[in-house]
């Protein structure tokens, strides 16, 4: 039997973060991984080049039970902090809108520097390890396939259920059950809606610039009361049709707000006001059909479904000022009621998981149980697209490395 000062379930950013920052104190590392691949969505974030975080940063781009928990983190560990690792090994990189940093070549690189600095600093890595028993008493034990290890701290690094085919299982939530931790309940995140109208799946493959909105529930707390209070969350960016609804950044990005049987509006046209746009036409071209004018604005495709489905066609001279103000209010406020999501497959992240109200947001550690860590994705943590959730697993790992 082996021992180790510090045992890491999981080679994902979170746990190759907190094991090269616990190393680099001296700290006797090992990192058990189920899977013979290191950082799977490492690997594939960003397109095989890495989002690897973001310049914005901050709180408010993160959902959770518990909104303040991410904050000491974040306020530790910044972007400048991870670019620091880049540039030490002249890894090139380029931001892209609204902060998003990019590698310049492939995700691998991220890997390859974060599996050199385990090494330098004597980190142990064992892949397809698979764990059969975790037991606590002086210390942690942990019964293997590939033998039985020992250590005074142990941190559950294993992320979300998002990916199942790279890996992604429920092991750290049955972890964290088995020590007593309160679980948020699960559900995928950043991922696709699927709606049920049929009518519109000739649409599939279409793309538009939209403004996605929902009604939230926020978690509010004073001095003398706790509750819920509802907001409304707004999204800016492409979306696209699909076969089976709705995809595309912006509705990845609703997903995380939108809960099930609630709808969600649909701005087609965030840039113009519609009504006004068609008085003008009425006045300026009387004779050309407003099928015809709203397909300058749209594509084509959309808007021959869109007047078949929800406006009759005719010369835009011929419309009185209630069927302008209709018309204009079908693609201002489309209103969708999403039945569900595309799942865990496809999802880029999970929402819910180990409550933060359990851990530390300074170490990590579980308040309940000595020697207990728990970091990334596993964790009620949800940050939106454009680098936010990788970001995370860099930030908690080294916060948490710093105490293993």
């Amino acid at each position: 039997m082996k021992h180790y000062q510090v045992i890491i379930i999981g080679a994902g950013g979170a746990g190759l973060m907190c094991a090269l920052t616990a190393g680099q104190r001296g700290r006797k590392v090992l990192i058990l991984e189920h899977t013979n691949q290191i950082g799977s969505k490492i690997l594939v974030s960003g397109g095989g080049h890495c989002n690897f975080s973001n310049l914005l940063v901050q709180s408010e781009n993160y959902t959770s039970n518990n909104p303040k928990f991410c904050k000491s983190a974040l306020s530790r560990f910044t972007p400048d902090s991870f670019i620091s690792l880049l540039e030490k090994y002249n890894i090139s990189y380029h931001e892209k809108k609204a902060g998003q940093l990019f590698l310049n070549k492939k995700s691998q690189e991220i890997a390859n520097i974060l599996l050199k600095e385990c090494k330098i600093s004597g980190v142990k890595i064992q892949v397809n390890c698979k764990i059969a028993k975790i037991e606590k008493g002086r210390n942690f034990l942990i019964k293997t396939n590939s033998g039985d290890y020992t250590s005074e701290s142990l941190v559950i690094a294993t992320g979300g259920l998002s990916m199942p085919e790279i890996g992604a299982s429920n092991f750290g939530y049955e972890i964290a059950k088995q020590f007593g931790l309160n679980i948020i309940p699960t559900r995928p995140a950043l991922a696709p809606l699927l709606f049920n109208n049929k009518n519109l799946r000739d649409l599939a493959g279409i793309s538009v610039d939209a403004l996605v909105s929902c009604e939230t529930l926020h978690q509010s707390r004073t001095n003398t009361t706790s509750g819920r209070r509802r907001a409304r969350k707004s999204f800016r960016e492409s979306m696209l049709f699909t076969h089976k609804g709705l995809s595309g950044p912006a509705i990845l990005q609703i997903s995380n707000h939108w809960n099930k049987g609630n709808g969600i509006a649909i701005n087609l046209l965030p840039d113009i006001d519609l009504a006004e746009k068609i008085e003008r036409w009425q006045r300026e071209r009387p004779k050309a059909e407003l099928k015809t004018l709203i397909s300058e604005l749209l594509p084509k495709r959309l808007v021959q479904k869109w007047f078949k489905l929800y406006c009759s066609n005719k010369p835009v001279n011929q419309y009185n000022k209630k069927e302008i103000n209709q018309i204009a209010e079908t693609f201002h406020k489309w209103s969708v009621i999403p039945s569900g999501t595309e799942g865990y497959k496809v999802a880029e992240a999970t929402k819910g998981g180990v409550d933060t109200r359990e851990i530390s947001s300074k170490i990590f550690k579980a308040h309940k149980v000595k020697g207990l860590y728990f970091i990334g994705e596993v964790l009620d943590i949800t940050g939106e697209l454009g680098g936010f959730n990788l970001h995370w697993a860099w930030a908690s790992g080294y916060c948490a490395g710093l105490f293993v």
